[in-house]
Formats: structure tokens, C-alpha cells, sequence
């Protein structure tokens, strides 16, 4: 029986879960109507789930009326849910599930840490919640945020069993183990499997592997997964092929999706994940490999967090770096093992008294400031506009007194100061970003205002619409926002009927010669995206559509 808490102890509680919810709420769902989906990604994975909601078919991705098999059904489940929530499927609604799964993931890793480094257990949740990837895809309607929250809370779980020995805790890695099948596919298993392999081999515990493949878990990871995974192969032949073949495989072995980056892509992408904690998990990490000979040297079964978090960081990074496709959320899942370390580590010090080195206070400030002053600069760098003198001015002094206000906090409380004295800038910068970024990327980067300029127009509300000359991302977001599909001239997919046209600036002499005879009239366009709008008339009997 579990001793009653104290009214000390009850009053941190209430303390830490207003605290957490009020930032979480602040990171992740404050501001999330600001923005309209961006990229290619989000408006593909968000009319999936829309269509498979009007299909009412929670099997099969589908996206314009074809089977989209690239993804497991996890975030298209809980989009689903929150479009029924919210009525209708939205940009918002989109986001919501990572937003939602973000905050519980927050909230997971400050009760595993209460329950197995009571102390740190704030530092631990915050530091996850700030961290610059974190917010990012918290707030993004992908498959990157479902996987990481599933991820880490199977290997919490995992390490909760190895230091308890209690198997509710390996039922739980089992459990989320499946959900992180279910969010992005195999490659959550392979990730946990080469964590789990490396910490058994430091240990020297061998058996350690043979107790986690325990019947009754295995049972419960087919018993989640095994039905999707069945019901989409008998319902989708083509399904074996195209996602462990192609989208699995080949992504990890080929090129074959056009992400190609050097091997060491994901050094500075994993330093810019963790800002504004860059300096010292680094710290945290490298105390860690130093310490690594004394800990390898204790009795197997000995507790070891800073070696499991230090494999469950490193270990993702490396797997990916030797990927020939490459993009920035593969890595996300590894983001909340460094967070946790970096707790453990102040924690530690805190228990010393000890100050941070001057030179880790230092580059520490420096970063926060920087950080600062981009939130101010940002805005005018996207439009291409020059600083105004008084924009240069309020961003150095904000920044010249981030420094000192950490070299006066930090020299003078240690690392007990160092959670609060960072998150102050995080929440000035992130309110920052939602007045003047966010709306910038709107503009600039978002079909939502696009389609509202078509929409004003009696033209632009035309059925049929083709794009000529743009990125993906204009393709994706005008057919989600229009909810349908949109035809591509690229692709030669040239309507017969009057249809509009959204092309880059200045190609109406190009569309005039790909559409011989054929009227091309242009009544608008998006100046900020540099888009034109066209009307091409109906083909006459004998053209050519």
C-alpha cells in the first residue's frame, strides 16, 4: 500500500501539473489556427484522414479515391477523432493529435520520472516540452509526433521493468511498442530492439535479452498490431510491396524519394532539435561516455539510466545517418532521451551543489539570445525587408540581457536555476514567433490563403483545377482546402473543360503554347507565393485538351 502523500508533497503535485499543463497548453495548441498546413506532407496526411472519415473506412489510407499506403493508420485514426470532434476536417483538427499526444507524452515522462527519479520530474517533462523538435512537430500534422510519443513511452516502460522487475512495466513496452508499429511501422521495433541488444551487450547480461521476449508481451504487440496490418493486406494486395518493400526498404537502402543528405546530416540536425538545451545535453552526454567504464563494471542488473539514455539518444541517430533518404523527424524520437539525461545530469549537480563551468554558462546564453533575436528578425528575413534600426536595437538589448541575466542567475543559483532561467526566454521567443513569424509562414508557405484568394473571385470557384511550375506543397494544399483532387500539368493531366490554372509568376506564354488554340486568360494571382491565376477555356472539338 502506497504511503499517503504529505500536504508539502500534494501541494508540489498541484503545483507541477498546473505548471505543466499551462505550458504545454501555451507550446502546443496556443496559436495552432495561425498557421495553415504546410509543405507537401501535412495537407496529404490530413485529406487521408478525411477521406478515409467519409469513406467510413478505418482500414485503408486512401487519398483521392486511391489506396496511400506509405503509412501505418495511427495519426489518420486520431485525426479522424478529432475531425468528428470538431465537426468538420481542418487545419487545426489536423494538428490536434500531435498536439494532444505531445502534451501526454509530457505528462508521461514527468510521472515515470516521479515514480523512478522522484526530484527530477519537472525538469525531465519541461525540458522534453521545450525543446525546439518537439515543439515543432508537436504542432504539425505528421506521423513524427505519434511515433516519438509511443516510442518513449515503450522505452520508459522498458527500463521501468528492468529496474522493478514488476511486468506491468513490460506489458507497457509491449503496448506502446505496438502503437509505434501502428504510427510509423517497423522501424519502432527495429530502433527498440538495437537499443535494448547495445545496453544488454555494455551489461554483459545476455539473459537480459531471452526475459524480454516474454510470450505473454508478444502476444499483446500481434494482438494491436496483427489485425490492421491483416485487414489492409486481404483488403489491398499490393500492400506487402508497396510499404515494406518500397516504403520501408527502399527508403532506408535507395534514394528512390529524393532526400539525399551527407552522413553527417544529422549532427547538426540533432543540435538544432535540442535548442535551447544544445550545450549542456552535450554535456550531459559526454559525462555519460566517460562514466561509461565504472558503469559497465557493476553487477549485472545494476541500475544504469545514464547508459540507456545515452544508447536510446546515439543509437537513432546513427542508425539514420546511414540512411540514403533523409529528413529531420526521422531523428525526433531520440530528442526525449536527451531531455531526460540532461534532467538526470542537473539533478546530479544539484545534489553536489555544483555550478556550471563558465564556458558551458557562456555558450548556453549566447544561444538563448540568439534565439531571441531571430524571433525578432525572422519576420523581415521571410519577406526579404530590411531591419529596421529599432528592430536591431530591441533585439541586442533583448539578447545583452539574456546573457547577463543568465551569467548572474547561473553563477550565482547553479543548476537549480537553470531550468527557469531558460524557459523564460523560450516562452518570450515563442510568443515572439506566433506574432510575427507565424503569420509571415501563413503568407509565404500555406495554400489556406491562397484558395480564400480563388474563393473571392466567381472564376476561381471553377470545380476543375490544375497547377503548371509550383512545388508539391501548392499541389497538396490547394487539394486539401478545395477537397479534391488537383490535376497537374506537369503530369499531363490537362482538363478538356474550363478549368483553372495555378502556375508560377510569368508562365502564360509557356501555357499558351502547351494549349494551342485554347483562350488563356489570367484574373488574378498571390503575389506573396508568386502564383498566377488562369482561366483556360474549354478544348473545341478537334483540340487537343
Amino acid at each position: 500500500m502506497r504511503p499517503t502523500p504529505n500536504p508539502s508533497e500534494r501541494a508540489r503535485r498541484s503545483t507541477d501539473a498546473l505548471a505543466l499543463f499551462a505550458f504545454c497548453g501555451f507550446l502546443f495548441i496556443l496559436g495552432l489556427q495561425l498557421v495553415g498546413l504546410v509543405g507537401a506532407d501535412e495537407p496529404r496526411y490530413a485529406q487521408v484522414a478525411r477521406e478515409m472519415l467519409t469513406r467510413h473506412d478505418w482500414v485503408t489510407p486512401v487519398l483521392y479515391g486511391h489506396p496511400w499506403l506509405e503509412k501505418p493508420p495511427l495519426y489518420y485514426w486520431c485525426a479522424m477523432i478529432a475531425y468528428k470532434g470538431a465537426g468538420e476536417a481542418s487545419d487545426v483538427a489536423a494538428r490536434l493529435p500531435s498536439a494532444v499526444l505531445s502534451m501526454l507524452l509530457t505528462i508521461f515522462i514527468y510521472v515515470w520520472t516521479r515514480r523512478f527519479r522522484r526530484g527530477m520530474q519537472l525538469d525531465a517533462a519541461l525540458i522534453t516540452a521545450s525543446a525546439a523538435s518537439i515543439i515543432g512537430f508537436g504542432r504539425s500534422a505528421s506521423t513524427d509526433m505519434p511515433l516519438t510519443a509511443m516510442f518513449t513511452a515503450a522505452m520508459l516502460c522498458w527500463y521501468g521493468w528492468y529496474i522493478s522487475d514488476r511486468r506491468n512495466w513490460l506489458l507497457g513496452f509491449y503496448f506502446f511498442s505496438a502503437l509505434a508499429t501502428l504510427a510509423k511501422g517497423p522501424v519502432a521495433v527495429f530502433l527498440a530492439g538495437l537499443i535494448i541488444v547495445a545496453f544488454a551487450a555494455l551489461r554483459r547480461d545476455w539473459r537480459l535479452l531471452l526475459r524480454t521476449l516474454w510470450p505473454v508481451g508478444i502476444a499483446l504487440y500481434l494482438a494491436v498490431t496483427a489485425p490492421w496490418f491483416i485487414a489492409v493486406q486481404r483488403a489491398n494486395p499490393e500492400f506487402f510491396r508497396v510499404f515494406f518493400l518500397q516504403h520501408n526498404l527502399a527508403r532506408f537502402t535507395t534514394n528512390l524519394y529524393h532526400h539525399p543528405e551527407p552522413f553527417w546530416f544529422y549532427l547538426p540536425v540533432a543540435l538544432l532539435a535540442l535548442v535551447p538545451w544544445t550545450v549542456f545535453v552535450v554535456a550531459a552526454v559526454l559525462d555519460a561516455i566517460r562514466d561509461w567504464r565504472f558503469s559497465v563494471q557493476q553487477p549485472a542488473g545494476q541500475e544504469d539510466l545514464r547508459t540507456y539514455l545515452t544508447l536510446w539518444f546515439l543509437l537513432p541517430i546513427g542508425f539514420f545517418s546511414l540512411s540514403q533518404s533523409k529528413l529531420p523527424g526521422y531523428i525526433l524520437p531520440a530528442i526525449p532521451a536527451g531531455a531526460i539525461l540532461l534532467a538526470d545530469f542537473i539533478f546530479r549537480r544539484e545534489q553536489d551543489a555544483g555550478k556550471p563551468a563558465m564556458w558551458m554558462v557562456l555558450l548556453h546564453a549566447l544561444l538563448s539570445a540568439a534565439m531571441l533575436a531571430a524571433a525578432f528578425i525572422v519576420p523581415f528575413k521571410l519577406l526579404k525587408l530590411g531591419l529596421p534600426r529599432n528592430v536591431i536595437i530591441v533585439a541586442a538589448a533583448l539578447a545583452l540581457v539574456t546573457i547577463i541575466m543568465f551569467w548572474f542567475v547561473l553563477q550565482n543559483q547553479g543548476y537549480r536555476a537553470l531550468r527557469f532561467a531558460t524557459l523564460v526566454p523560450v516562452v518570450i521567443a515563442f510568443a515572439l514567433t506566433l506574432r510575427g513569424t507565424a503569420p509571415m509562414i501563413n503568407l509565404l508557405l500555406s495554400e489556406r490563403l491562397v484558395q480564400a484568394s480563388l474563393q473571392r473571385t466567381e472564376i476561381g470557384r471553377i470545380p476543375d483545377i490544375a497547377v503548371y511550375d509550383v512545388p508539391p506543397a501548392v499541389e497538396y494544399g490547394l487539394a486539401f482546402y478545395r477537397n479534391h483532387a488537383v490535376a497537374s500539368y506537369e503530369r499531363n493531366e490537362i482538363p478538356a473543360g474550363d478549368h483553372i490554372v495555378v502556375a508560377a509568376s510569368g508562365t502564360k506564354a509557356e501555357l499558351e503554347y502547351r494549349l494551342p488554340g485554347r483562350k488563356v486568360i489570367q484574373f488574378g494571382g498571390f503575389q506573396w507565393q508568386h502564383l498566377d491565376f488562369y482561366l483556360i477555356a474549354a478544348a473545341r472539338n478537334g483540340q487537343r485538351p
